[in-house]
């Protein structure tokens, strides 16, 4: 737990199974979304998982959220919000909205201690993931 705080603290991650289509492309082309790192959750052929691996494996599928999945590390806690919107995944462009509202609307809120455990708070139901703050700046 501490080598992926150490390295992760102040950062996003995207937790996904693959993109499918342009997506990846489009992420790309957005403002900063070059600057989240990604990590595909399909199981790796490894002995030994790296930090974020092993935090991926351990807490984030157990808490079985629709993927990709917004990860945004904090000091002792990790936001987590997916990225679907019914079956399919929401555009790139959205998730600059979904970072305006994070601190108040996230699907879990992961409490991180040192020994590696984590308390989880979950916030919004699966099923909402529309981006209130887009909603509100177009007066919808």
């Amino acid at each position: 737990m501490e080598r992926f705080r150490n390295r992760y603290t102040g950062r996003s991650l995207i937790v996904h199974q693959g993109f499918t289509g342009d997506w990846l492309e489009e992420l790309l082309k957005q403002p900063g979304g070059g600057g989240h790192f990604r990590i595909d959750s399909r199981p790796l052929p490894r002995r030994r998982p790296s930090p974020v691996e092993w935090l991926v494996q351990t807490h984030i599928l157990p808490l079985e959220l629709p993927q990709p999945l917004f990860l945004d590390m904090r000091e002792d806690t990790l936001l987590v919000r997916h990225l679907t919107r019914g079956e399919h995944a929401v555009h790139p462009s959205e998730i600059a909205w979904f970072l305006e509202e994070l601190d108040t609307r996230h699907h879990a809120r992961l409490t991180l201690s040192g020994d590696g455990t984590a308390q989880v708070q979950y916030v919004l139901p699966v099923t909402d993931n529309e981006a209130l703050s887009m909603l509100e700046h177009l007066g919808l």
